[in-house]
């Protein structure tokens, strides 16, 4: 398929606040551009010639922030970046007033959902959710591309995710479930993910054919994963909660015993930074299972499809 009707045929015109701003329409489409882009760049150099983003960083970022950059200035277009608090010198509302009428896109990675929702409500300009306390879209688009990699077609298979029930379970549910695959979450007691949004994860993958379970026991939620996936015990903002993590989550290190609960071959994902021998062992993150700098590869071309749908022109 030309360049051009994969772009005509992805293109949406409004925010991601988080998941399911993208329908289960625009979801695979988006991610069939992502590959096609992945594999032809020089077909989108141009889709964002004279367009800009603001990037508004609140949490230190690697992945984001760079792939975000350089996923606008290879689509032909560049960012601008701010580091620090949103809303402390002046209103929210001011600030995406003011961004609107600079750039045609918001990026925002914030310590609270709230103030994604605000950004969106005052800005005229596509806001984009690259992290809050409740969502990370763009870590999910670019985790379903890697799956779908190496996996191929989702639907039937499992994902299996361990640890804290935070914005990248919540994500990866409300993304993968929608491609038409199980999943499994262990959490300690008092770490499950949040009520109202699972509440939603059942409805979205009962609708698609998708279970969706919530355990304690690690050995449980891995029988029969197709792939596995874990993150920090203490995200960032969480840092003073760490020791007593560690204490609460013994038992939910990835370990190769632990990976040897789940389907011969299953991969290791991990949205990064990762704590080596804290969360999963050295010698998984080092695996021919894992899959995390596919992942991290990925993060630029997802977000670049998702930039095109949003951003790009349609003259071109």
């Amino acid at each position: 398929m030309r360049a051009e009707e994969l772009r005509t045929k992805a293109m949406v015109s409004s925010d991601l606040r988080q998941d399911l701003d993208l329908t289960s329409e625009e979801l695979p489409r988006l991610l069939e551009l992502a590959h096609h882009l992945k594999k032809y760049p020089q077909l989108y150099n141009k889709v964002l010639e004279g367009r800009y983003l603001s990037l508004l960083f609140e949490k230190p970022s690697l992945r984001t922030r760079l792939t975000f950059e350089l996923a606008a200035k290879q689509l032909g277009g560049d960012a601008v970046t701010v580091v620090g608090p949103i809303g402390d010198r002046e209103p929210l509302k001011d600030i995406a007033r003011n961004l609107d009428r600079w750039t045609h896109g918001i990026v925002a990675r914030v310590f609270w959902q709230q103030t994604i929702e605000d950004l969106a409500h005052w800005s005229k300009v596509p806001v984009i959710n690259a992290l809050s306390d409740l969502y990370h879209p763009c870590q999910a688009l670019a985790d379903a591309q890697t799956l779908q990699e190496h996996l191929g077609d989702l639907r039937g298979r499992k994902m299996t995710y361990l640890g804290d029930g935070n914005n990248v379970a919540h994500s990866l549910a409300l993304t993968l479930t929608r491609l038409g695959m199980h999943f499994a979450i262990a959490a300690p007691q008092g770490y499950e993910p949040n009520d109202e949004v699972w509440k939603v994860v059942e409805r979205t993958a009962a609708e698609h054919g998708a279970t969706v379970t919530v355990v304690q026991d690690p050995k449980v939620a891995l029988e029969g994963a197709d792939a596995v996936y874990t993150d920090v015990w203490a995200s960032m903002g969480l840092e003073h909660e760490r020791v007593q993590r560690r204490i609460d989550f013994h038992g939910y290190t990835v370990s190769e015993d632990l990976m040897a609960e789940a389907k011969p071959g299953a991969l290791f994902m991990h949205c990064l930074p990762a704590h080596r021998d804290e969360e999963v062992t050295d010698g998984v993150m080092e695996s021919a299972g894992s899959v995390v700098f596919d992942q991290a590869e990925n993060r630029l071309h997802a977000q670049k499809a998702l930039l095109v749908m949003l951003l790009g022109n349609p003259a071109d």
